[in-house]
């Protein structure tokens, strides 16, 4: 008999609404304001506040924890906007001014990687530290090469309306959401009903074809390379190597490749490590941000306070 961790049954807390820019906002907030960073998680594509619970539940003990629902996910507002890591960065960086109000450290996974890039890159200010979790996000070099014929074909069906509203509605089957996270996980214990259901429940929402149509038609932002040439701040990132879509040994060594103030663990997870093996994460996340950010962090607010 498979014996299931307890932590993956952790419920999710209840949020609240923030309004930005005409649109709901949905965020979840624990924890107790300190003199730590706090924290903010970001979620990937198709996922929410809820894919966070298992780290909430346990990080709430030592910082201010906050997670957000990207627009068009989750249960934040799904207008029909166009979709890019330019608008989740402005999204992403006008919470932190006006909701957090402090240096934050940005942690997000696969797309809310990147956007945490992106924040993190333009807006140095609001950002004490980033950690990254199977971080989505193109280098300079790896789209150099003209694409082929196929990956043409691919790019134009995708753009197709019908050809969309298809594979939408194929993707967005229990079934099948189950079938894509069996691939992706390497411990298939953490896959949930819940889980399931937190995935499934946003895409009924009206305008969430809209928004998974929008992605596939948006242009590519910033290169992961020129993003960090912009960065100041200590980065984290925690590779899950069981990862199918990610070609994990090559990304990692090109973080190494263009940024010195990196710390980098492996673990034995699939694409989504802090959902898969969340203990191990959020002690990954805790000993990094005490022992890397807090140092900086102090001094940067004793500075600001001595200033003020």
């Amino acid at each position: 008999m498979t014996t299931i961790n307890p932590i993956h049954n952790v419920e999710a807390i209840a949020g609240n609404y923030w309004r930005w820019r005409g649109q709901d906002i949905y965020y979840v907030q624990g924890g107790e304001n300190n003199e730590k960073p706090p924290l903010l998680l970001v979620h990937g594509f198709g996922a929410s506040t809820d894919h966070w619970r298992k780290n909430i539940y346990q990080l709430k003990k030592d910082f201010q924890v906050w997670a957000i629902d990207l627009l068009g996910f989750g249960r934040s507002g799904k207008p029909a906007w166009e979709y890019s890591g330019l608008l989740w960065q402005e999204q992403l960086n006008d919470f932190v001014s006006e909701v957090i109000k402090k240096p934050t450290v940005i942690a997000g996974n696969s797309l809310g990687g990147y956007a945490c890039l992106c924040v993190a890159a333009n807006s140095p200010e609001n950002i004490a530290g980033v950690i990254l979790l199977n971080s989505a996000g193109p280098f300079s070099d790896t789209i150099k090469k003209s694409p082929n014929l196929t990956q043409k074909i691919s790019s134009w069906v995708l753009k197709q309306p019908l050809i969309t509203y298809f594979l939408f509605q194929r993707l967005r089957n229990k079934k099948n959401i189950r079938k894509t996270l069996e691939k992706v996980y390497f411990d298939t214990t953490a896959i949930t009903d819940q889980l399931i259901e937190d995935i499934y429940r946003p895409s009924c929402d009206e305008g969430a074809l809209q928004v998974f149509a929008s992605v596939f038609r948006s242009p590519q932002g910033e290169k992961v390379d020129r993003l960090l040439e912009k960065m100041q701040c200590p980065l984290l990132n925690i590779w899950g190597d069981k990862d199918p879509w990610m070609r994990v040994s090559e990304r990692s060594g090109k973080f190494i490749q263009h940024y010195d103030n990196l710390t980098q663990i492996h673990l034995n997870a699939g694409h989504c490590p802090h959902d898969e093996v969340p203990e191990e994460v959020n002690s990954l996340i805790t000993s990094w941000v005490n022992e890397t950010v807090l140092p900086e962090f102090k001094i940067k607010l004793s500075v600001k306070v001595g200033n003020g």
